[in-house]
């Protein structure tokens, strides 16, 4: 059997690779990992379940519920919540473990499971390793009170909101902001909470009928909310992807403001107000240069780490940090939430707004993007980047002539023979031209 966890939970085309049989087999070996727990310490365990709008989440939730149920977990369903709401919510009601039906900014055919431990944490290997060896292991089944009960709560959604708005610095009274949510999970929340922290919103993509998540708008398709904030004249807008647990932002001129713009802005607010844990930010070494030069000016040290949200989670739980995330706009803001929240992010993003009384450009004009040029070389052995003599020579002659003005990643992909040559440089021809020599070297040097 093959690993089926990847880098977030397990993913494939729903009906095809992810089959409701593989879903309900995976439940059960998670109640049997995340649930034993609970077990031992003489309560019955609760799991929380939420999905996205994807009609193939209606039967792979169902699998779920009934794997986890017939394994002795009571199952409390959330319906369609965003991913970082099952995180709130594992942890504020003291579940056992969460699950989240969801394939986050993939297509309407694909879709994933994500499972959250107690606490509303995402799972470190060992524990994914532990649930693949339990997997359709033999098992004595419960019978009559032994099995897990279900019942959906109405609550949960409000108990979500009412926790985003809790954690409100400052109303968005004054903002017309346009929201963009990618049809997909937070179609009602982020709306919603816009409204009640006093902001007038206009919606695109909050029309889900399971089949159009992603389709042409979201964080993916960030052009359709740039269009909507000139037409509509508004403040800000902000795109969601189909789990709701990232956030970029566009400004009141069409502008894209990303997620290292938008952690700037957060890092500068939370310095200002006093809780930015030792005035330190942690991002992954592909965020842009020209953050970690703002942040320099600032006065904030910036913490790197390997790319993927839960190795920032990692160093952040470690330094005892309080604000962490990607480029991509997965925002960690770790009082307020376990992971990446895109409506939490978007709040507090128009919050700084609201309260600065400057415009989102002016707010992200604190961080200068360094021209970025990311090549991709295929058919390569990637296992001897780091120590491939005429490789390692070519990137510290780059090094050299790109100086404090940029930098070079060489970095091999973690599911293909794919190695991502990533330069950054004073100008967008310079990151190109040697972003494209690097390559020639890795190719050459490299071939399988």
């Amino acid at each position: 059997m093959g690993r089926f966890f990847g880098t977030d939970g397990v993913r494939g085309v729903a009906n095809r690779d992810l089959t409701a049989e593989l879903a309900l087999d995976l439940a059960v070996a998670a109640a049997h990992v995340l649930g034993d727990a609970g077990a031992f310490e003489g309560h019955r365990p609760t799991a929380v379940v939420g999905r996205d709008p994807r009609a193939s989440g209606e039967f792979l939730e169902a699998a779920v519920v009934a794997g986890l149920a017939s394994a002795g977990v009571d199952v409390l369903r959330a319906g369609v919540v965003p991913t970082p709401a099952v995180a709130y919510l594992t942890d504020a009601l003291g579940a056992d473990l969460g699950v989240m039906l969801s394939a986050s900014h993939n297509p309407a055919p694909d879709n994933g499971i994500k499972f959250f431990a107690r606490g509303g944490y995402k799972l470190p290997d060992a524990v994914e390793d532990q649930i693949e060896a339990r997997f359709q292991e033999d098992w004595e089944r419960p019978v009559g009170p032994g099995v897990g009960r279900v019942r959906e709560d109405g609550d949960l959604f409000e108990r979500y909101v009412e926790h985003l708005i809790g954690t409100l610095p400052h109303r968005l009274d004054g903002l017309r902001v346009v929201v963009d949510c990618a049809h997909g999970a937070a179609y009602r929340v982020s709306p919603e909470v816009l409204r009640r922290a006093g902001a007038e919103v206009v919606t695109i993509g909050c029309e889900p009928d399971g089949l159009n998540i992603n389709e042409g708008c979201g964080s993916t398709h960030i052009e359709t909310l740039r269009a909507a904030v000139v037409e509509h004249r508004a403040d800000a807008g902000i795109a969601h992807d189909g789990d709701a647990d990232r956030c970029l932002a566009v400004a009141a001129d069409g502008s894209v403001v990303d997620g290292d713009q938008i952690m700037a802005i957060l890092a500068l607010a939370m310095k200002e107000a006093g809780t930015l844990h030792k005035d330190t930010l942690v991002a992954t070494v592909m965020s842009n240069l020209g953050l970690k030069l703002a942040m320099q000016r600032a006065g904030v040290e910036l913490v790197q780490t390997a790319v993927g949200d839960r190795y920032v989670l990692e160093a952040m739980k470690e330094g005892g940090y309080s604000l962490g995330g990607e480029q991509s706009g997965h925002v960690v803001m770790l009082e307020h939430a376990t992971t990446g929240d895109g409506v939490l992010t978007g709040l507090h993003l128009l919050a700084r707004v609201a309260a600065s009384g400057k415009s989102l450009s002016e707010l992200a004009a604190v961080m200068t993007r360094l021209p970025q040029v990311l090549v991709n070389v295929k058919g390569v052995d990637k296992s001897r980047v780091t120590t491939c003599e005429e490789v390692q020579a070519a990137v510290a002659a780059a090094e050299t002539e790109l100086g404090e003005s940029g930098r070079v990643l060489l970095r091999p992909s973690g599911t293909e023979p794919v190695v991502r040559v990533m330069v950054e440089a004073a100008t967008e021809a310079q990151a190109r031209e040697v972003a494209e020599r690097l390559a020639g070297v890795v190719r050459s040097a490299l071939a399988l």
